[in-house]
């Protein structure tokens, strides 16, 4: 479904979006990081949908969209898309731990998506879409290890989420950056991603 609306209608939405949210709010990786920050990388379906959720949230320095895990260097969009790559989509989040904890970064992204879901999320459909946690120290490794299991109590399912050691990240091409702060207009910002920010009682 992303794919059909990126590959078909994202010239339209780029000529044609709404303004984005007050100034300060979108994060983007040209921000200047915070001396004391942590990374942590996160697959919860399609990564415009996760970005959009995290780059609201007090203490994010900032909210890049790519791809991890895979076993093709410098993946194209095309060839994640293709489901061979091996690659998930990701948002990799800079954050101040002194603001906003590892915890609550995971207590978002369990809200954020389906983590029972294993083949994906809604019509995004592949293993690109995958629910995973990828850290980037053994501290993140045990705080999730802990956080999934507490988050487990909330769903009747088993939670399908990856916890594995952070790869080399990919990121994506720039029209893929701040996708719905640039593009709300566009139909797939409408249909999926604004349902989840009501959800969730974020910004459109």
């Amino acid at each position: 479904m992303k794919t059909f609306f990126s590959l078909i209608l994202a010239g339209l939405a780029l000529t044609s979006c709404d303004s984005g949210p007050k100034e300060g709010q979108i994060k983007s990786d040209q921000e200047i990081m915070p001396e004391k920050s942590e990374t942590i990388t996160l697959g919860g379906g399609c990564y415009w949908c996760t970005e959009a959720v995290f780059q609201q949230l007090e203490g994010v320095a900032s909210v890049t969209s790519g791809f991890m895990g895979g076993h093709i260097p410098n993946p194209t969009y095309e060839q994640v898309c293709s489901k061979t790559s091996g690659h998930i989509e990701v948002i990799q989040v800079v954050y101040n731990p002194d603001v906003v904890s590892t915890k609550t970064i995971l207590k978002w992204f369990w809200k954020a998506h389906d983590p029972t879901d294993a083949g994906g999320q809604g019509n995004d459909r592949g293993p690109q879409y995958a629910t995973a946690i990828f850290y980037h120290s053994d501290e993140q490794k045990e705080i999730s290890e802990g956080s999934q299991k507490i988050a487990q109590e909330a769903f009747d399912k088993p939670i399908a989420t990856v916890i594995r050691k952070k790869e080399e990240f990919y990121k994506a091409q720039e029209d893929h950056q701040n996708f719905y702060f640039q593009n709300k207009s566009n139909p797939y910002c409408r249909a999926v991603i604004n349902p989840k920010l009501d959800k969730l009682n974020l910004e459109k």
